[in-house]
Formats: structure tokens, sequence, C-alpha cells
């Protein structure tokens, strides 16, 4: 298989034959051809045949009601006692509310509740359990809040709770290989799903992570689930793809996969880029505690919307807001005078 990494660019000196990818401000004229054994080369995207065209340029459509045409954030909420970065923080209901209202004040469009933690080397948690963390904080930001509410579950049971509870997206780690029941739940929900790449499972995945090529191992799982997706009766249009960074991956693979983020573009879908606080910021940072790695990951976020995702997940919203609005006015002359 060939494939096609779109280069690209921002900004006013756009060539005539540019091309848009998915319908937003970046555009590219020249891809990276990358085939297995092979080297790399760099090619005029006119060179491309027309499905990876498609793919690459169709507008995105909206995400439980949230427009794809820039940079979304979603806000990461862990109702648990043990997620590896704010374990504890938000387990008491009405702090968990509360910090999802501020989040939403502060520019999250999607709100992410979790109840399960997935960090390296998690033990599952009871579906009784995640559903009592879960529901009732999502239940109570309905009709609060304007952003749209995620859940955060491999399960059918926690996600039916959830949708009943106000919930309008899935975020499932496990791309939908976990409970093999929540692939019909979504279809029949007409539930958006964000399938996310994970090598093995939390408690195994960070033992020994081996791909032949990291980047297009990556593309080619993501490919695979996107279509039993597609099988189970969930419409293309309702998926959303994360090269899951930090879920079965040394540092080396999450750098490649950052670098070379561009290429999943060619699934069809919007990408998210779930970087925020990783263990691997704080080891690049100089940065152990995960609480202290809010500069690293606007960093790598900022790479991340260079690289045209359409969906940043993170803990630090309003610090990202306003890195991510700095960015759009350098690259795109968004300065919005007051």
């Amino acid at each position: 298989m060939i494939y096609f990494r779109p280069l690209l660019q921002s900004g006013p000196a756009r060539p005539a034959d540019a091309l848009s990818l998915a319908g937003g401000a970046l555009w590219f004229s020249r891809v990276e051809r990358l085939e297995r054994g092979a080297p790399a080369r760099v090619i005029g995207a006119s060179e491309m045949p027309d499905d990876w065209r498609h793919a690459l340029t169709v507008p995105r459509p909206p995400v439980a009601g949230v427009a794809m045409d820039a940079p979304r954030l979603m806000g990461i909420l862990n109702v648990t006692p043990d997620s590896f970065s704010d374990g504890g923080q938000h387990f008491e209901a009405g702090v968990a509310i509360a910090r999802a209202q501020a989040m939403a004040r502060d520019g999250a469009d999607i709100l992410d509740v979790g109840g399960e933690s997935t960090r390296p080397g998690a033990q599952p948690l009871p579906e009784e359990e995640e559903i009592a963390r879960t529901a009732p904080v999502i239940a109570a930001l309905h009709g609060t809040v304007a952003a749209p509410v995620s859940i955060d579950t491999r399960k059918t049971a926690v996600a039916r709770a959830a949708v009943e509870a106000g919930a309008r997206m899935l975020n499932d780690v496990s791309a939908l290989t976990h409970d093999p029941a929540l692939a019909g739940y979504c279809a029949e929900a007409g539930l958006p799903v964000c399938l996310m790449h994970m090598q093995g499972t939390p408690e195994t995945m960070q033992d020994d992570p081996r791909y032949d090529d990291v980047l297009l191992d990556v593309f080619d799982g993501l490919a695979a689930r996107i279509a039993a997706a597609e099988a189970a009766g969930i419409a293309r249009a309702r998926i959303v793809a994360d090269p899951g960074i930090g879920f079965g991956k040394t540092v080396a693979h999450n750098l490649a996969l950052i670098r070379g983020l561009a290429l999943f573009h060619g699934l069809g879908v919007p990408v998210l880029l779930g970087a925020s606080r990783k263990g691997f910021i704080g080891k690049l940072g100089g940065a152990p505690e995960a609480a202290r790695r809010a500069p690293g990951s606007i960093a790598v976020a900022l790479a991340g919307v260079a690289q045209g995702a359409q969906i940043l997940r993170v803990h630090d919203v309003a610090e990202t807001a306003q890195a991510l609005r700095l960015w759009q006015a350098v690259h795109h002359g968004e300065d919005h005078d007051a």
C-alpha cells in the first residue's frame, strides 16, 4: 500500500494549485509519498490518486454538533481516584461538576467524562461503579453547559447510562474491541464515536511496545477499526480517529506519530490528538509531576494544530485556548482587534 502525508502550510502565500485540508484553513501543494520498505519521496499533490485527494480535502461534518472547520478543545474530566494526572481531584460529584462548568467557560468545545482510569497498569473497573461515577455528573451537566458531553468508556452499559443522562458522544480507548456489543449500540443510538489506537490493554500496553513502522502500523490499525465500525452500522460521518499517544507506545513512537500526524487525515475523518500531560512530556520536559506538564502539553498541542488536528483533548483548557488563539493570530491573521 502507498500512503500520502500532506505537507501542510498556512498563511496567504498560497499557490494557485494548493488544496485545502478537510475544509479548514491549512493547505498543501506537496505530499510525502510513503511505502513500506522504500524511501519516502516528496511529490506534487496533483500526483496523488483520487481516493486520497478526496479523503484529505473533503470537509469534515460536525461532531456532536461541534463544527470541525477549526481546532476544537475537548476538556478532560476524570471522575476517578487513580487517573495518572488528576486522579482524586474531581472524584466528588460536586467538585467534578464545578470543574466541567469551569472548563466550558474557559473554552472547551466538548467535555469528556471518564470514570475508569486507563493509565498504564490500570485494572478494569466494574461497570456498576463506572456508571455510579459518571452518570450523575453527566446528568447534572445536561442543560447547564452548552458544550456537548462525551463519555469515555469501553463498556455498553456505561455508554447507555451516560446517553440516558445526556451524553452525546463516545470516546473508546479500545476502538470498540473491548465490548462486542458497543458498536451495535452506538449504531442504534446514532452516537458519534472516537476510535483510539492502543497496542494491548491498559494493564499490558507499556510492557514492550513494538512496531514495524509505527506511523503506518497505527494508520492501518485505525483504518481497520473504522471499517469495522462502518460494518456495524456507524456512518463514517460519525467517526473520529485518535492515534493513541502513550497507549502502547514508547517516547520515540509518540514523537513519530506527532511528527507524522497529518497522515491520519487520509482516513477521511476528524483527527483527535490526546497528548496532554502524558509521560513522554514529563521525560522530555523534565517534569516528573504530571500536574506541572502544561507548558509541554501546550507545545505538543500546537504541533498537532500545525498538522491539522481537529480536536485537542486537554486537561489545561484555559491555557491551551489562549495559546491556540495566539497561534491562529500569527499563522492565519486572526487578530480579532478589540
